[in-house]
């Protein structure tokens, strides 16, 4: 019975690292629709992120079995909850890739992004892209150093976010509003996927020590 019970928690976090790397997969799609103005794989990622909300009634569903069945104590029943916080995070992750492919999707045939904002798009994506990866490996790996270094490349993107944010606000801006809304938005967005990305990470930090970071 209890060899059983520790299957289904296994279980629960080796679907939590395929649901991160579907997150991964999303955000690339979603930035190569965007500059390259590519309304099919627009629609590839937004019908894509189905499968990522279908995975997250299932962890919920195992998750609260487990709480009823099994009334988990100590470290388990810190293990469980942190599953239900970590799918909720990836599942935002997701819907946040969405938003990318919809503004990529509102302006075909057009690009969203103005040729010199793209290599600052591009770093903001690959940034991304690179924590949701570093995301997955932690779920799976459960290694607390390196969740520690996850907040690092946070302030990588900050920086980027920062960098947008001036060129938009700059007097001699020369691509109008339509433009700057759309870029605010999507620093926005990449900004918050690695918000989530960080929270993920002290979640691993939280199964494995029972501590809470103090960026959490």
């Amino acid at each position: 019975m209890r060899e059983a019970y520790y299957d289904q928690l296994d279980s629960i976090f080796g679907q939590l690292g395929t649901i991160a790397r579907e997150v991964e997969v999303a955000v690339g799609r979603a930035t190569k629709a965007l500059l390259t103005g590519d309304g099919e794989i627009a629609e590839q990622v937004i019908s894509a992120d189905a499968s990522i909300d279908r995975q997250r009634e299932e962890i919920e569903d195992s998750a609260f079995s487990l709480l009823s069945l099994q009334q988990p104590v100590a470290g388990d029943l810190r293990t469980i909850v942190a599953a239900l916080r970590m799918v909720g995070e990836l599942e935002r992750m997701g819907d946040l890739s969405v938003h990318v492919a919809k503004v990529a999707r509102l302006r075909v045939p057009g690009v969203a992004v103005p040729p010199d904002m793209v290599p600052t798009i591009e770093q903001m994506s690959a940034v991304a892209i690179d924590m949701v990866g570093q995301v997955a490996a932690l779920i799976e790996s459960r290694d607390v150093e390196a969740a520690k270094a996850l907040a690092d490349d946070d302030e990588e993107m900050d920086r980027l976010r920062r960098v947008s944010f001036r060129e938009l606000l700059s007097k001699d801006w020369p691509h109008g509003v339509e433009p700057a809304v759309d870029l605010a938005l999507l620093g926005r967005y990449y900004e918050r996927i690695a918000d989530h990305a960080v929270s993920i990470a002290n979640r691993v930090i939280f199964v494995v020590t029972g501590e809470t970071p103090s960026n959490s």
